[in-house]
């Protein structure tokens, strides 16, 4: 496979072109892009000369502030929007119904009070940050009630929120960053990782056992050069930093991909298990490399590692892949065709039990992957997915984030 060192300008323009480069930079490229994005509100303000311009710039920060990726943006952006409309649109009706009651001003106290606690249980019960938004918003506006400039302030103020809103979506189109893709290449990653690491297990099991027999003489010397369980685990704990890591995606890659939020959790949940089964299989390696095994559950165990090493590293390289790959269905391998694991003991029956499970967990996670893949794979961008295409065919080879 050949190897093209990218020149001076490639990699100046990498994070500007590049998914991968993109995202290996997100936290600078997005301080750059709130940034500019403050520098285009405080402009506008300038240009529309509106009362309380602040709440532009404010706006734009509280969106882009904490927020790198387009769906987490779009998301937080709908729900400010809906909010402030909705606090309008309540305001207006306390302003219109003033107007009829005339000096009863204790009245516009207690539908405001009334209509307060409404919008705060709402809020605490289904409209979370929408209903904030939209109490906000009343509030701004109605607490000018009784004088002369009588919601004005309010409203100019909720005016520019809106108008800040547009400008921070807008931003999300500079150097756009895509929960979709971080939430593939996370992914992606840990299934490789696991594939490496289920390997190894079995790679240690294997190796102990020929040396426990003096069958063959030590071919490996750097696998107990640095104890093999400590390597194991500090590999583990990479894996499970990832898994924490693809959380605070999930919502966006929702909202980027339309698939719905019980099927992304039930991937993430199969993720996780798949991370704990293999955790199990690496807790019983050290004992189960003491205890004999027989030839024909040897060639079981060695089976087992092959086809689901290589569904591993093939789902992964599905999920990195910019063409239209398929999922391929795993090989069941039935423990009744080997009737020997009966004969072995509590330990060796409770690995090969674990690692049917991670065969069915494997499975569910081909299954859902498949299923919502023209919807992730649609959400991750046709630019992308054209342009990595056409990189890999010109170079060879494949990136991946170093995560």
């Amino acid at each position: 496979m050949s190897c093209v060192k990218p020149t001076f300008l490639q990699r100046f323009t990498a994070p500007v072109i590049e998914p991968y480069a993109r995202y290996q930079h997100a936290d600078v490229l997005h301080a750059i892009r709130l940034g500019v994005a403050v520098i285009l509100a405080l402009l506008v303000n300038k240009v529309t000369n509106f009362p309380h311009g602040e709440w532009t710039t404010i706006t734009v920060f509280i969106i882009l502030g904490l927020l790198q990726y387009q769906g987490a943006i779009y998301t937080k952006a709908k729900e400010r929007v809906l909010g402030t409309l909705l606090g309008i649109g309540a305001a207006l009706g306390i302003v219109w119904f003033s107007q009829g009651v005339g000096t009863w001003l204790w009245v516009d106290y207690v539908i405001i009070g009334l209509m307060s606690g409404i919008i705060g249980y709402l809020a605490i019960r289904n409209l979370g940050y929408t209903g904030l938004l939209t109490g906000i918003t009343m509030l701004m506006i109605v607490s000018d009630l009784g004088q002369s400039t009588i919601g004005q302030d309010g409203i100019y103020r909720a005016l520019n929120i809106l108008l800040g809103t547009g400008l921070a979506v807008a931003a999300t189109l500079i150097l756009p960053l895509k929960s979709t893709l971080m939430w593939r290449f996370l992914l992606a990653s840990n299934l490789d990782a696991c594939s490496n690491l289920y390997a190894r297990v079995g790679n240690h099991i294997d190796t102990a056992e020929e040396l426990s027999d003096g069958a063959v003489q030590y071919v490996n010397p750097t696998v107990f050069a640095v104890p093999v369980n400590k390597a194991l685990v500090i590999e583990l704990q990479q894996i499970n930093k990832r898994l924490l890591a693809v959380r605070p995606h999930l919502a966006a890659t929702t909202s980027e991909s339309g698939i719905d939020k019980e099927t992304i959790e039930s991937i993430q949940r199969t993720h996780r298990n798949i991370i704990g089964t293999i955790d199990l299989l690496l807790t019983a390696a050290p004992r189960l490399a003491s205890i004999e095994i027989d030839e024909d559950n040897h060639i079981l165990l060695i089976h087992y590692q092959h086809e689901l090493t290589q569904v591993m590293q093939h789902m992964a390289a599905v999920l990195r892949s910019p063409s239209d790959e398929v999922f391929r269905p795993i090989t069941r391998i039935t423990l009744s065709e080997y009737p020997s694991v009966e004969n072995l003991g509590f330990e060796w029956q409770g690995y090969f039990w674990l690692t049917q499970t991670l065969q069915v967990q494997l499975q569910q996670l081909s299954d859902l992957l498949q299923e919502t893949k023209p919807q992730w794979f649609a959400a991750s961008g046709l630019r992308y997915q054209r342009r990595e295409q056409r990189r890999i065919e010109e170079h060879g080879g494949e990136t991946d984030l170093h995560l």
